[in-house]
């Protein structure tokens, strides 16, 4: 299942974006180190930022790649940034936010590095992240197993 896959790259210390965009490497055709590189900077929010979930974001490239636009007409982009803002409140309605810093209930004056924090249980148990990669490769598998 996509949701075991997803989870099993975040417990094994990649970040929410490649987690979910890497489950689908195969399903895409994607060599699993282009998979795990391409979403690499999109984790903690971009760049540990704590904007846009990375979790989400790893969804979105995977609609982007089965439904992306090919042309730059306004219709073709208009299809997949409402597709893009239909999973965003699908995303929102489970979670309250896309934003990573209210996910995790950092003040907004917060400031933090791009050190990443240690990986262990109780970094896992005090977060949302599993459950946001979880529904975010669920979604992802709707996408990619509708034609």
């Amino acid at each position: 299942m996509p949701q075991e896959k997803a989870s099993e790259y975040f417990h094994r210390g990649f970040n929410c974006a490649q987690s979910v965009f890497a489950a689908f490497a195969a399903e895409m055709g994607l060599p699993e180190d282009t998979a795990l590189r391409i979403p690499a900077a999109f984790g903690a929010g971009l760049g540990r930022m704590r904007g846009t979930c990375g979790a989400f974001a790893g969804l979105a490239m995977v609609a982007g790649f089965k439904h992306g636009n090919l042309t730059g007409e306004p219709a073709d982009k208009e299809r997949i940034f409402q597709l893009t803002r239909q999973l965003a409140e699908a995303f929102r309605a489970e979670f309250g936010s896309l934003q990573c810093r209210e996910l995790l209930h950092l003040p907004e004056n917060a400031q933090e590095g791009a050190r990443p924090n240690e990986r262990n249980a109780a970094y896992y148990a005090s977060r949302p992240c599993g459950r946001c990669v979880a529904f975010c490769a669920s979604k992802a598998a709707e996408i990619l197993a509708n034609r």
